[in-house]
């Protein structure tokens, strides 16, 4: 046997030997993740309200108004201030009716919001700093939280690939995909949520969100219910943009 040859193969059955010998050890890990907002001036924060449409059968400003508050009550070091909503769409309409513009969907009623355009002729009271700047000396200068919810019905059909359980002649069960065609419908919800600063009234950050589910078209949900789950959804995205947030996982050590 040559020297090198014997080096490697001694070499290898060191290797074995240490795998041999290694333990493995899952660690739990915590990886913080700052805020996409700095907060720090803020002792308070109000949840202003919001300029909703999409379905008759939620109230999306008033729904997201109570359950914002909520969430920031335990989850904010920020006092949560509880007043009445906004009526953000009467401002808005008011702003316009005195600027003279003409509304921009002609073919939507005034006050009817059914489609993400007819959120347009409303969406200019955001950028109203005056006015946000009186909320804010109204409530001692709060971080101010409003925008704009859409939630609305939707339907869509396709090909759908589901789990099937089959059985061969002897009996044994196994699962197949089986891809078919389905008609199904749900719920689209699509939140714009608006951070303003109440001392000067101009918006700090803003980001948009979607999240839809669908059902089967033999079955019924609430509307009501299948908003909140959509919001379950969203909740730790909006309270990461004011508060530091934890990722948990696990690292691999070897002993």
């Amino acid at each position: 046997m040559t020297a090198p040859l014997a080096r490697t193969i001694s070499s290898l059955a060191a290797v074995v030997m240490t795998v041999a010998c290694t333990s493995y050890y899952e660690i739990p890990i915590e990886t913080p993740i700052r805020p996409k907002l700095d907060v720090s001036a803020f002792q308070r924060v109000l949840v202003a309200g919001f300029i909703s449409g999409g379905t008759d059968d939620v109230d999306g400003n008033l729904e997201t108004t109570r359950l914002l508050r909520s969430q920031l009550r335990t989850k904010s070091e920020m006092r949560v201030i509880d007043t009445d909503v906004l009526p953000l769409m009467d401002v808005a309409t008011e702003s316009r009716a005195t600027s003279d513009t003409p509304p921009e969907n002609e073919n939507t009623p005034p006050g009817v919001i059914r489609e993400d355009s007819d959120l347009e002729p409303y969406e200019h009271v955001f950028a109203d700093v005056e006015y946000w700047k009186r909320i804010g000396e109204e409530y001692q200068q709060p971080l101010i939280v409003t925008g704009t919810v859409m939630f609305a019905p939707q339907a869509r059909s396709g090909i759908v690939q589901r789990d099937q359980e089959v059985y061969d002649s002897f009996g044994r069960r196994r699962v197949v995909p089986v891809r078919t065609y389905m008609e199904r419908k749900g719920f689209v919800l699509k939140p714009r949520f608006i951070f303003i600063d109440g001392r000067t009234g101009t918006v700090l950050h803003s980001e948009n969100f979607r999240e839809e589910i669908l059902y089967n078209a033999n079955q019924t949900s609430p509307a009501l219910s299948s908003y909140f789950e959509l919001m379950d959804r969203l909740i730790p995205s909006f309270l990461s943009t004011l508060s530091s947030q934890k990722i948990k996982g696990t690292r691999v050590l070897l002993q």
